[in-house]
């Protein structure tokens, strides 16, 4: 197995990693093979996201101080790394920042770039990076030839590893920015005031799509979900529809998720929806549909009306948990 030396760029907020960032060393940690991951962290207050990636994974974390970084400061600064340190991959988030950054670093560096990964493939040729086009109607296999690879890692797309003892080393980088790379200065952060869906995070996910028939028959969901203690899901079509609103849409187009339960009413299997809950530790699907693609992926599949299989689910539920 070849020896990689990995880069791994955590973004923050407020002095905290972003969800992907963890997430990251791990498949770090698969395209090293037994080479050297190291984090990289830009932020003034970057101690409580060190050791985290310590803890998840990262042999070592570089941390240079500097507020409030645009995407092309953040260029900047890793270029200047990469130059220092030579990785052989650079890992960033597939968040809005980090998809602006990656493929200014990768034109910078001279680097080929794939975004939005979520798998990859050790093979004897390669690493084979896989990544969605056409709104995630298709998966395509992409490797890349060149000397340093950048890729951006779909949030959700990978698991936290096992945590483990912080004994990596901080090193801190002191990088001076000249005049002519800062073209962006930050003065103020609006917080947008938004429906607040944490999808990413839930450990059971109920889902309904389509087949629930109607708006009204849909919003049951919500009451399976209250009784488990769970986060509404839905697909593309729902969405469509009206019946709930975008912060709740899991696939490609939506959120890539991997809860403990996925539970899938009315939901056929579409594939720009399967590879966003394909990660799910344990899944159950209804529908009346017997040759539905959902069943290809479901741990339990329950053929039948997914509206007359619901109030079911939800009487069970309530008395297992005795309410």
């Amino acid at each position: 197995m070849t020896d990689r030396n990995v880069f791994v760029y955590i973004e923050t907020a407020d002095g905290e990693s972003v969800k992907v960032g963890p997430e990251m060393l791990a498949p770090a940690r698969e395209a090293a093979g037994g080479g050297k991951v190291t984090a990289v962290i830009i932020d003034a207050q970057s101690d409580q996201a060190a050791e985290k990636a310590l803890i998840y994974g990262a042999d070592a974390v570089i941390t240079a101080a500097c507020e409030a970084a645009p995407p092309e400061n953040t260029v900047g600064i890793l270029t200047a790394m990469a130059e220092k340190y030579g990785p052989d991959i650079i890992m960033i988030g597939s968040t809005p920042a980090g998809r602006e950054t990656a493929p200014r670093l990768a034109a910078r560096i001279g680097a080929g770039c794939v975004t939005d990964v979520n798998a990859l493939d050790i093979t004897d040729e390669g690493i084979v990076w896989t990544t969605p086009l056409f709104g995630g109607t298709i998966l395509e296999n992409v490797g890349i030839s060149t000397d340093v690879q950048v890729v951006t890692i779909r949030s959700g797309a990978f698991k936290c590893g096992e945590a483990g003892d912080p004994s990596g080393e901080i090193i801190p980088e002191e990088i001076i920015m000249q005049d002519g790379d800062v073209k962006t200065k930050i003065i103020d952060s609006v917080v947008e005031i938004s429906e607040q869906v944490n999808l990413e995070d839930a450990e059971i996910i109920v889902t309904g799509g389509k087949g629930m028939g109607t708006e009204e028959d849909f919003q049951k969901i919500q009451e399976l979900a209250d009784v488990l203690g769970a986060t509404v899901g839905a697909t593309r079509p729902v969405i469509e529809a009206g019946w709930t609103s975008r912060a709740h849409q899991v696939g490609q187009s939506g959120k890539i998720v991997s809860p403990k339960l996925y539970i899938a009413f009315g939901v056929s299997g579409a594939t720009q929806h399967i590879t966003g809950m394909i990660g799910s530790d344990y899944i159950v699907a209804v529908n009346k549909d017997e040759d539905a693609p959902i069943f290809d992926v479901a741990d339990i599949g329950i053929v039948g009306d997914a509206k007359k299989v619901l109030p079911i689910f939800i009487e069970e539920c309530r008395k297992l948990k005795g309410i």
